[in-house]
């Protein structure tokens, strides 16, 4: 697996969590990082990305609440998560892509990591 997310779980309305995303087998510095979330019953969709020059970008929803960041020298990316909402609950996937021309990319994506937010 290129990709191992963890760092899901269970966590109360207002609460924090920090994922993690172990990156192996190819060269991480080089790819554009992003997290995605599925909720039940929902489209996959983009939550936040990071460039190779770190360089973020964020969904509105989690703008102010979640920070991406990245590791080069371990090859990891994170992602925390504070003021937790109900609405956040999914599954978090961890993907990594490189653009070979303007049309064509390399992707890698891990098998996620739950996050249920509920009291």
């Amino acid at each position: 697996e290129r990709l191992v997310e963890s760092g899901g779980g269970l966590v109360q309305p207002g609460g924090s969590l920090r994922l993690s995303c172990a990156a192996s087998g190819f060269p991480f510095s080089d790819y554009i990082m992003s997290w995605y979330r599925q909720a039940p019953e929902a489209e996959r969709e983009l939550v936040a990305t990071i460039m190779s020059t770190a360089t973020t970008k964020y969904e509105d929803s989690v703008k102010g609440r979640f920070t991406i960041s990245r590791d080069n020298a371990k090859t990891t990316m994170y992602l925390q998560m504070s003021s937790l909402k109900p609405e956040d609950t999914g599954v978090y996937y961890c993907n990594a892509r490189r653009y070979l021309t303007a049309y064509d990319f390399i992707d890698y994506w891990g098998k996620g990591t739950l996050v249920t937010v509920s009291s």
